[in-house]
């Protein structure tokens, strides 16, 4: 075991795999959990839970479980239920759950200023001197009792995908506007004129629960999309072409002419023409949405100008009544517990070598800030054992991690895209391409490995 302290701040799925990944490697954690049990966003009884009823994976089972405990399941695409028992039987697979405190929301991070005060502020490097960790524990009458530690280092594992993305349009409107995080079912549209603001997954999603359900359903885009269907040549699109990645240009330019045969042309549907080639942007893994445009059971409209009242204004100068605004305008990064200085925020996200660590090496580490296509958890358990590597060499051999930081605060930091050039968006300033990602990640924990056997190796059934 490492003679260090460390603390997991959440229990969703980045945070058990790096709980997981830490164990392996012999190094004692706390995991805090504001819920009460594990599974973050895919427990729909999680009080920040964004999750929605009908929702289900958009990757495929075999793409996206953890590769030492396969998922009991046959479905393809499991929904949410599924999922959750999936992370309860992982956390219960590797006893997880003891290492986590539930109930406990985590305030504050403050530096150590060396006695143990929280006071400091400076950013440090290297070993720097630790973090105040100051959290509340709610019992079973929710009273809250304040609770404060300190730690040589701090993983954040709360996810991306808990605070909305709410913009601001002109005027007043007189019915309900609900950011998608707060819907959970249709019957919260059921007789309603629906105007969903945003094309992304979630947003087709809801389109078509809405068109069995609302009065009238209108989408409105900004922009083009990609459409890819779950089944291609009869089996999970993601599962085909898992050899060796083809070049970006090739890539794009095979996969938009299979599209183009399966789907057809979104244009034709009212989607504006994308201004961006394939896997530029996340592609939408719903095609249902082009069959109920194709039925005439939703219409697409242009980006919103102005409210007034009940009416809505678009950019094209046409107009629609609604009672109810629903924006499926995706997340923002959210880390309210710890000044952003300490991330080194550049624009919309932290900017961290490989997603996970500050340049200042000031002890913390961010796992599961990444969105690739096709990453899946395995990719994100990857980057949690490049963590675990870091964090072993710093106890067992400080020189060569030493030689890590060198690495990172003097040289070049690898190109993640792949040669896809990402739109310039808030959502995609930590997206990255899957192979170059994963191929980075291995790289530097080959140069942090560990030379004595992982503790805790078990797998399933063992």
């Amino acid at each position: 075991m490492t003679t260090k302290s460390y603390a997991v701040i959440g229990a969703g799925p980045s945070g058990l795999a790096v709980m997981r990944a830490l164990q392996k490697a012999g190094i004692d954690a706390t995991g805090y959990e504001a819920s009460h049990d594990v599974g973050g966003l895919w427990d729909i009884t999680n009080p920040r839970s964004t999750m929605y009823s009908s929702a289900h994976l958009i990757s495929s089972r075999t793409t996206t479980e953890f590769t030492e405990f396969p998922m009991d399941s046959d479905v393809d695409y499991p929904g949410h239920r599924v999922l959750k028992r999936y992370f309860d039987d992982y956390a219960d697979e590797f006893g997880l759950r003891d290492r986590f405190r539930f109930g406990t929301r985590v305030d504050r991070l403050e530096r150590d200023n060396g006695d143990g005060t929280g006071t400091g502020t400076g950013t440090g490097t290297g070993t720097g001197t630790g973090w105040i960790l100051h959290a509340r524990v709610q019992d079973e009458d929710g009273a809250h009792t304040a609770l404060v530690e300190r730690y040589d280092g701090v993983i954040l594992a709360n996810g991306t995908l808990a605070e909305p993305n709410v913009p601001a349009f002109p005027g007043e409107f007189a019915g309900e506007i609900m950011h998608t995080s707060a819907y959970k079912d249709p019957a919260q549209l059921a007789g309603r004129r629906v105007l969903i603001i945003g094309a992304g997954n979630s947003g087709c999603d809801i389109a078509v629960d809405a068109v069995h359900h609302a009065e009238s359903v209108d989408l409105s885009v900004r922009r083009g999309y990609y459409f890819v269907p779950r089944y291609l040549f009869g089996r999970p699109s993601d599962t085909l072409n898992q050899g060796r990645p083809l070049p970006a240009r090739i890539k794009q330019a095979i996969d938009s002419r299979v599209l183009r045969a399966f789907t057809g042309d979104p244009v034709r549907f009212g989607f504006p023409r994308p201004d961006y080639r394939i896997y530029e942007s996340h592609p939408i893994v719903n095609t249902l949405v082009l069959n109920h445009l194709g039925q005439g059971d939703l219409r697409i409209r242009a980006d919103v100008e102005r409210f007034d009242h009940d009416t809505v204004h678009f950019r094209d100068g046409t107009a629609g009544d609604y009672d109810l605004v629903l924006l499926a305008t995706g997340y923002a990064l959210d880390y309210p517990f710890v000044d952003r200085e300490h991330l080194n925020w550049t624009g919309a996200s932290p900017r961290l070598f490989l997603n996970v660590f500050p340049p200042s090496f000031n002890g913390l580490y961010m796992m599961g800030m990444i969105e690739a296509s096709g990453i899946g958890w395995q990719g994100r358990y990857e980057q949690a054992e490049l963590i675990a590597a870091y964090l072993a060499a710093e106890d067992a051999d400080p020189a060569r991690a030493a030689r890590f930081r060198d690495r990172v605060t003097t040289q070049s930091w690898p190109d993640l895209t792949g040669g896809y050039r990402y739109l310039g968006l808030a959502r995609m300033s930590y997206y990255v391409n899957k192979d170059a990602y994963r191929r980075a990640v291995r790289t530097e924990k080959a140069a942090l490995a560990e030379t004595t056997t992982p503790a805790g190796s078990g797998r399933r059934g063992a």
